[in-house]
């Protein structure tokens, strides 16, 4: 079997691999090819005897933690032929994407699982999630009313750098986060979907915003519902209300703390959908290098680690975490005391799990005292989240 990148010419029997692994119709459309799209990602593709066996992509991301945006890998359409499966071929595309994606610099990768033991295997490990949750529209109207009425208006192409600036200010500000700055997103799509209302601010600005689609039915579903300030996210959620006596559900991604806990409230029983997703650590020191640590302001230490990763040795070994003087590194050195495996790098790194977490569920042995620093730098734990899913 070979494994190379991808070719143009692969376009048709790739889209018939992901057609029988995720369905879809027989025929493609043009905007289905990978080649349809040049940039914003890479591939690799299994080949065996000449014929394409399995195939992968990855989406070039950005993603926050710490408040910084860290470049990150997104593993997505991972499909292997029926008659080829469990003979090793997505281990080998895993295997051959892990320094593809250090040589691009992606010193993270995420991926939503359809196998987790096949991610687990290669290091990645459950992080964050990606929610739901479904409501009657009557219940948005019980809240609170905003200081003043919400002025909306639909968006145009010239909002949507004011639209951005005001995505980024909140996601930055929420770990697991993606920047949408990258390569990999189409900013004028959002105007693709059937609701896209601003609350205009100040000089030109965006207060918040709201994306949805109506489709048919009685159900709303929404995308992004993003407001910088509380009377803002009343508002939007005022609005949704609304639809009270047209629709019966509203389906809401669950992503801002802020509206979500303490502005919300719930019934005793709410249904709630979650798409857990997988995080790895590519390259761990340009990874701690790339973070940013708002408790290293505060905290100062060491802990010295041992890193076990078979499929990427380059990060194998000792390690020596120091934070002094607000900055974090990452150096080859120390005694090892703290042993992680590469599933643990992920969920430390995000926060998603601390150490006690970790040592429970058999992914850190050693001085746990000494480990406690991880978490104090983290701020370990606590929900990481994304909302895009790919």
């Amino acid at each position: 079997m070979i494994v190379r990148p991808h070719r143009t010419e692969d376009d048709e029997d790739i889209y018939r691999l992901a057609r029988l692994a995720f369905g879809g119709p027989r025929e493609p459309e043009p905007a289905n090819l990978w080649s349809h799209r040049p940039t914003g990602w890479h591939g690799l593709v299994a080949e065996d005897e000449g014929r394409l066996v399995g195939c992968l992509k990855v989406r070039d991301y950005a993603q926050f933690f710490g408040g910084s945006a860290v470049s990150m890998g997104g593993i997505a359409s991972v499909a292997v032929g029926p008659h080829a499966r469990g003979h090793g071929v997505a281990t080998a595309l895993l295997d051959a994407i892990l320094p593809v994606m250090r040589e691009r610099g992606q010193v993270i990768s995420a991926l939503y699982p359809s196998v987790p033991p096949l991610y687990r295997g290669r290091g990645w490990e459950q992080t964050g999630d990606y929610q739901r949750v479904r409501l009657r529209p009557e219940l948005f109207a019980l809240l609170p009313k905003p200081a003043e009425r919400l002025v909306l208006k639909r968006a145009g192409s010239a909002d949507l750098p004011a639209l951005h600036d005001a995505y980024l200010a909140f996601a930055s500000t929420v770990d697991g986060m993606l920047d949408r700055s990258t390569a990999a997103f189409e900013l004028e799509r959002v105007l693709e979907v059937d609701i896209v209302d601003i609350a205009p601010g100040p000089a030109g600005t965006v207060r918040g915003y709201l994306t949805a689609d109506r489709p048919e039915g009685e159900k709303l579903i929404t995308y992004d519902l993003v407001a910088l300030d509380r009377d803002t996210a009343l508002g939007l959620l005022a609005n949704l209300g609304r639809w009270a006596g047209i629709m019966t559900e509203i389906s809401l991604r669950i992503v801002d703390p802020a509206w979500w806990q303490l502005l919300m409230t719930m019934p005793v029983l709410h249904d709630v959908v979650n798409h857990p997703w997988m995080l790895r650590v590519v390259d761990l020191p340009a990874a701690v290098a790339a973070r940013g640590w708002p408790a290293a302001r505060y905290v100062s230490g060491a802990v010295d680690l041992e890193i076990v990763d078979e499929h990427a040795p380059w990060q194998a070994g000792l390690f020596r975490l120091v934070a002094e003087g607000g900055k974090v590194v990452c150096e080859p050195g120390g005694s090892g005391a703290v042993r992680l495996p590469a599933r643990a790098l992920g969920p430390w790194y995000a926060g998603s799990a601390d150490t006690a977490m970790l040592h429970r569920a058999g992914l850190l042995d050693g001085d746990r005292t000494a480990a406690r620093l991880l978490d104090l730098l983290t701020g370990a734990p606590h929900p990481v989240r994304m909302a895009d899913s790919f």
